[in-house]
Formats: C-alpha cells, sequence, structure tokens
C-alpha cells in the first residue's frame, strides 16, 4: 500500500470510525437523549460532511481509492462510508463518493457483508438494554473517547463510568 493510500484508511479507521460509533451509541445505545442527542448528531453531521469532501479529494478522478482496481484502501473506506450513510448521513447523490460507494455495494463480497450488518442493525436497540443491565461494556477506545468528549458527551462517558457499563482498552497480560 502507498503512502497516498494508507492515509485514508489510517483516518477512516481511526477519526471517522469514532463518529459512526459514536452514533451508534446515541441511536442504538441511548447513551444521550433530548437536546444532547440532538446536538452530538448535528456535530457528527458536520464531522461527516467533511470527511467526505477530503474523502472525496483523495479519490480524484480514480474509480477506486486503491488506483485502477479494488483494493484495501477501498475495502478499509468503505464500511465507514456505508455506515455513516445508514445513520441518514449521505454523500451528495452526484458525488464521485456516492459513485464510489455503489461500485462498492455492487461488489458482491461487499453486498453480503452489509445486508449482514444491515440486518443485525434491527435487533441493535434490543442491545441498550444488556448494556444498561451490566451485561456488556462497550469499549471507548482513545479516538472514540476522544469523539464522545470532543462532541459534547463528557456526560455520557461519566454515567458509563458510574454505571460500569463502558470500558477502556486493558493492558496485555
Amino acid at each position: 500500500m502507498s503512502d497516498a493510500q494508507s492515509v485514508p484508511y489510517a483516518v477512516c479507521d481511526t477519526q471517522f470510525e469514532a463518529v459512526t460509533w459514536g452514533l451508534s451509541e446515541i441511536i442504538y445505545f441511548k447513551r444521550a437523549k433530548g437536546a444532547l442527542a440532538e446536538t452530538m448528531a448535528a456535530r457528527a453531521a458536520d464531522q461527516i460532511s467533511r470527511f467526505y469532501a477530503w474523502l472525496e479529494r483523495h479519490l480524484g478522478e480514480e474509480t477506486w481509492f486503491s488506483g485502477r482496481d479494488f483494493g484495501w484502501t477501498d475495502l478499509c473506506v468503505v464500511p465507514y462510508v456505508h455506515s455513516a450513510a445508514g445513520f441518514g448521513f449521505l454523500p451528495s447523490p452526484q458525488s464521485a463518493l456516492t459513485g464510489w460507494l455503489e461500485r462498492c455495494r455492487s461488489r458482491p463480497s461487499i453486498a453480503a457483508a452489509f445486508k449482514a450488518a444491515n440486518d443485525a442493525a434491527g435487533v441493535m436497540t434490543a442491545v441498550a438494554d444488556v448494556v444498561e443491565a451490566g451485561g456488556f461494556k462497550r469499549q471507548y477506545r482513545d479516538h472514540r473517547l476522544e469523539w464522545m468528549i470532543r462532541s459534547g458527551g463528557l456526560d455520557v462517558v461519566r454515567d458509563g463510568i458510574v454505571r460500569d457499563n463502558i470500558r477502556f482498552n486493558t493492558e496485555p497480560d
């Protein structure tokens, strides 16, 4: 992978992932409600639009982020763009990014993975009750924690610590 190709991968795997993960905390896990949820979702929308503009610049006139052929960088970017779109944050209809996403979604392996993810999304709201009951702790990795705090969710983090239903990275044994 060239340096130019690794940049979108690295940014999407940390910074963009944190935004879509944060949206799942709000929407599926009900960590924020009311005005706080609206504020955080608005911040996510702004951040996603900036990621889309940035990805457009990286895609340029190419068919794929990886160059002439679908490759690792495309595979690393597509889950986050698809996820954001699933939360209602779609790239501009006429954009190169939308064309790229459609090409990705037409690939049988990507289509199958997204179908499985979409099928599972229907039960995600039930998981909030499991988390609330302490049956599962959501992991707040560094970039996720940063997003949550930067986007107004400090009380969400504090509440998760008090309720003991979030966790942080553990050190290796």
